[in-house]
């Protein structure tokens, strides 16, 4: 009975255990690519100076859209930011401090910079248009740079018919999954 007791026990905690592990992975997923993004910019001899790094990170971040802007304006890269925070990331990547551990810190001072997601890609080659929300193929047409070529749409029909036309300059992949599929 007690040997029962103990296996169940174990179970249990290696259960939480995995669920753990798995919340860790999916969480601060945007710092985490970001930072690794960065670092594999970063020229050897400038890993380990502060200042160097400070400013290498302020150059990745300019220009950038979407979450990497979203992130690079928390850490405080950016100059529109309302805090300063890049010092409590470069200071412990000069340390060589994993990537994570630094993700974890920087949680520690801002929640936000974790609660940041990736949106999910959509498979074009698997995928009904017509089964899509309008928002998600002007999600698409935007992910392609092409947000003025359905000006004039007003139906859903007609931004499947522009996705559909544009399909083999952005995504050549899908578009011949797509052409032998319908075959």
């Amino acid at each position: 009975m007690k040997l029962l007791l103990l296996v169940t026990a174990l179970f249990a905690v290696c259960n939480i255990l995995s669920e753990t592990l798995v919340a860790a992975e999916t969480r601060c997923e945007v710092c985490i690519k970001e930072v690794e993004l960065f670092l594999k910019t970063v020229p050897p001899e400038s890993k380990s100076n502060f200042n160097e790094l400070n400013k290498l990170f302020r150059e990745f971040c300019k220009g950038s859209k979407s979450k990497r802007e979203r992130f690079c304006y928390y850490i405080g890269a950016l100059e529109t930011s309302a805090t300063n925070i890049i010092n409590e990331m470069t200071k412990p990547l000069t340390y060589s401090l994993p990537v994570e551990k630094v993700c974890q810190k920087l949680e520690k001072i801002d929640r936000q910079i974790c609660d940041l997601k990736y949106e999910k890609m959509i498979d074009l080659a698997k995928t009904n248009l017509k089964k899509l929300k309008v928002k998600d193929l002007k999600k698409i047409l935007s992910q392609w740079g092409e947000d003025g070529a359905c000006k004039g749409c007003a139906e859903k029909s007609d931004f499947i018919k522009v996705i559909e036309e544009l399909m083999p300059t952005y995504a050549p992949e899908a578009y011949a999954a797509r052409q032998n599929v319908e075959l």
